[in-house]
């Protein structure tokens, strides 16, 4: 089963519920009609706003350990200068 393939059977029944919930056709346990009627319209937006926090951090945290592989840098390295000699050999102008 593919990501998109178990994100798409998380996600659908999830939004039937949400939407179900925000037309009261279905009850909302563990909150009352008017707590409910100021949560669920903003509820979308809180998400994205959680995913876009998440996204970030996890881009800063990326960021603080790449210094941390020094071998990764030097194989990185070694492949970018591989790649250049193949190119120049074909004759195709790198630099």
């Amino acid at each position: 089963m593919t990501r998109a393939t178990r994100f798409l059977t998380l996600a659908i029944p999830l939004v039937a519920v949400y939407l179900l919930m925000l037309l009261h056709v279905l009850p909302t346990p563990l909150l009352s009609q008017e707590k409910a009627d100021a949560i669920l319209p903003v509820l979308p937006f809180w998400l994205l706003v959680l995913f876009g926090a998440y996204s970030l951090s996890s881009l800063g945290l990326g960021l603080l350990r790449f210094n941390d592989c020094p071998e990764a840098y030097e194989s990185l390295l070694k492949e970018i200068t591989q790649a250049k000699n193949e190119l120049r050999d074909r004759g195709v102008a790198v630099d």
